[in-house]
C-alpha cells in the first residue's frame, strides 16, 4: 500500500469516526437531558450507551485479529445499533426543529418542556425498537425478482431461452451466515436455472468469520449446464483477495477478473474487476472496449459490473444486458433518496440504448441487518434470443 492509498484510507476513516462520535454524542446528550430534566439519574443510562455505541467499532475492529462467537455477538448488536442511530438522529433532529419554531410563539409552556421531552426520549426509542424488529423481519424475508428479456440477437445453438439466476451483495460474515445460506440455496433451486452469477460483495469483508465455519460450503447449489460464475465488489477488496477468490473459487465458483467467456450457446459472459481495483496498488481494471473488442457483436453479451456506473456509455455498445448490485437500493429509508441520486440507476431497471440494465437490491446487508423501505432479493432472469 503506497502513501497515497494510505492517505486516503486514513482520511476516510477519521471522517467515518468522526461522524460516529458526534452524532452518538448529539444523542447521548439528548437523551440524558431528557432524563435529568425529569429528575432521573443518569448513570445506568450512561453506561448503557457507552457499551452499544462501542459494539459496532469494537467488534469491527477485533474480527480482524480473531473472529469468534463474541466478535459476531458484537457486530450484529453493533449493526442494530447503526439502525438506532440513523433514526433517533432524524427524530430527535426533528424535534428539536419543531420545539426551535415554537419558542418565538410560546406555544409550549416553558415549565412543561422538561415533561415533554422525556415523553420524546420514551417515544422515540420505543418507535425505533419497533422499527428495528420490523426491519430485521424484512431483512431475513428475501424476494425472488422475475425479469423476462428479449434480444434480437440469434443464439449459437439451443438453450433458448435461458434460465439465468443473479445474486448480488450476500455479505456473507459475521451477520450473514448459514441460515441464510441455506434459504439462498432454496430460492435459486426453486428456480431450476442454467447458470447462476453472484455480482460481487459476495464477502463482507474479513474472511475470518467466513472460513471459521466455512460459510460458503452451506450454499449448495443445483446442477445447472452451464454452471456458476461470480465477480469482485468493493468489499472483496477491504478484505483480502488472495484469501476470498481462491476461497470462492474452491467451491466452484468462477471468479470473471476482467475476462470475457464464451458458452456454449453463443452467450458471452464479461465479468468486470470492481472499480475499486483502479485506487489499489497492484491492481487493475482493463476498459470496457478492450474487453468488448474479445465478443461477437452479433451474438449476445451480458456485463457484470458491480458497481452501476458509466451506464449512459452502454448505449453506444453491443451489450445487450448488465447486471449489477451495489446499492442496496439504500437498504434503510431515506438513504435510497441518496443511492437514487448518486447512481444514474440506483434499482430496478432501465435501458440505454439497447442495452438493459438491472441493478439488483441485493440478498444480503451491511451494517444493520434491517431493511426499512426495500427488499433483499434475487434475481430470476429469462432471456430469449431471436428465433431463427
Amino acid at each position: 500500500m503506497d502513501l497515497n492509498r494510505r492517505q486516503q484510507m486514513a482520511i476516510f476513516l477519521a471522517v467515518a469516526l468522526t461522524v460516529y462520535i458526534l452524532t452518538n454524542l448529539y444523542l447521548w446528550l439528548k437523551g440524558r437531558r431528557a432524563l435529568s430534566g425529569a429528575g432521573i439519574d443518569t448513570t445506568w443510562y450512561s453506561v448503557i450507551f457507552i457499551a452499544l455505541a462501542s459494539t459496532f467499532v469494537l467488534g469491527r475492529f477485533l474480527e480482524h485479529t480473531f473472529t469468534n462467537v463474541f466478535t459476531d455477538i458484537l457486530n450484529v448488536i453493533g449493526g442494530f445499533w447503526m439502525g438506532f442511530m440513523l433514526y433517533g438522529f432524524l427524530a430527535w433532529l426533528a424535534a428539536d426543529i419543531l420545539l426551535l419554531l415554537q419558542k418565538p410563539f410560546h406555544l409550549i409552556p416553558a415549565e412543561t418542556i422538561p415533561k415533554l421531552r422525556l415523553w420524546i426520549f420514551f417515544v422515540v426509542t420505543a418507535g425505533i425498537i419497533l422499527l428495528i424488529i420490523t426491519g430485521f423481519v424484512n431483512a431475513v424475508s428475501p424476494v425472488t425478482r422475475k425479469y423476462d428479456i428479449r434480444t434480437d440477437k440469434t443464439f449459437a445453438s439451443g438453450d433458448n431461452p435461458m434460465k439465468i439466476v443473479a445474486v448480488s451483495d450476500i455479505h456473507l460474515g459475521s451477520i450473514i451466515r448459514k441460515r441464510s445460506m441455506n434459504h439462498l440455496s432454496e430460492m435459486i433451486s426453486s428456480e431450476n436455472p442454467d447458470m447462476v452469477l453472484f455480482l460481487g460483495d459476495l464477502i463482507d469483508g474479513s474472511m475470518g468469520p467466513v472460513i471459521r465455519d466455512d460459510l460458503l460450503s452451506y450454499l449448495r447449489l443445483p446442477a445447472m449446464k452451464y454452471g456458476s460464475f461470480a465477480i469482485t465488489g468493493n468489499h472483496e477488496f477491504i478484505g483480502d483477495l488472495r484469501k476470498s477468490l481462491p476461497y470462492i473459487e474452491s467451491k466452484g465458483i468462477r471468479v470473471l477478473t476482467d475476462e470475457v467467456v464464451r458458452l456454449e450457446n453463443g452467450i458471452q459472459l464479461i465479468g468486470r474487476t470492481d472499480r475499486t481495483a483502479m485506487s489499489t496498488p497492484g491492481r487493475s481494471r482493463a476498459p470496457l472496449e478492450e474487453l468488448l473488442a474479445s465478443t461477437d457483436p452479433d451474438l449476445p453479451v451480458i456485463l457484470l459490473d458491480h458497481q452501476p456506473y458509466d451506464l449512459s456509455a452502454l448505449s453506444d455498445t453491443p451489450v445487450d444486458l448488465q447486471l449489477s448490485g451495489h446499492t442496496h437500493n439504500g437498504q434503510m429509508w431515506p438513504l435510497n433518496l441518496i443511492t437514487d441520486r448518486l447512481f444514474e440507476l440506483g434499482h430496478g431497471q432501465k435501458m440505454f440504448g439497447k442495452t438493459r440494465v438491472i441493478v439488483s437490491s441485493g440478498f444480503g446487508i451491511w451494517g444493520p441487518r434491517m431493511r426499512i423501505g426495500t427488499r433483499p432479493e434475487i434475481l430470476s432472469i429469462t432471456l430469449t434470443g431471436k428465433s431463427e
